[in-house]
């Protein structure tokens, strides 16, 4: 991809929604939450929202970083995870990555990221310290057709994007 995706500027004026739409365009390799069983599809489909309001790829480093992000601005809690983790589709999205590229290539992949992640990880920690304005997770909807910009500001998110 020659050109940086528009959801991922820090001042994006696109609505949710176009973000999205830009997100599904750029990443057909990326699961289609239409085609999963609805408690997973709302779960997947979270985490898509994520990565356009984040202003996150796809790539391992920013798969890595979007769940302490979560976990640390939006009303994704740990006990949500839990129930994402032990999830049948889940498992069936992490055998399926490891059956087409193999664990080693997944572990790899994480191990070699995963110094840049925390380095990335320990400020954006020190200023989610007691965040007050919790991101919605599951409930984004009343969120799509507001700027990316403004849900930034709304939620100040800002000062944790580059």
């Amino acid at each position: 991809m020659s050109q940086k995706p528009r959801y991922m500027d820090k001042h994006s004026a696109q609505t949710l929604r176009e973000g999205l739409a830009e997100y599904y365009t750029l990443n057909s390799h990326v699961t289609d939450p239409a085609t999963q069983p609805s408690d997973f599809a709302k779960i997947l489909h979270a985490h898509d929202v994520g990565h356009v309001i984040y202003g996150c790829d796809t790539g391992m480093h920013d798969e890595l970083k979007i769940l302490p992000l979560f976990w640390w601005t939006s009303e994704c809690t740990f006990q949500t995870y839990l129930k994402m983790k032990n999830s049948p589709a889940v498992d069936v999205m992490y055998e399926d990555m490891v059956k087409e590229k193999g664990k080693f290539w997944l572990y790899g992949a994480v191990l070699k990221v995963l110094p840049g992640v925390v380095i990335d990880l320990i400020p954006i920690w020190f200023k989610t310290r007691n965040w007050e304005k919790r991101l919605p997770f599951l409930t984004f909807e009343p969120l799509l057709d507001q700027s990316l910009l403004d849900i930034r500001k709304e939620f100040d998110l800002l000062r944790l994007m580059t």
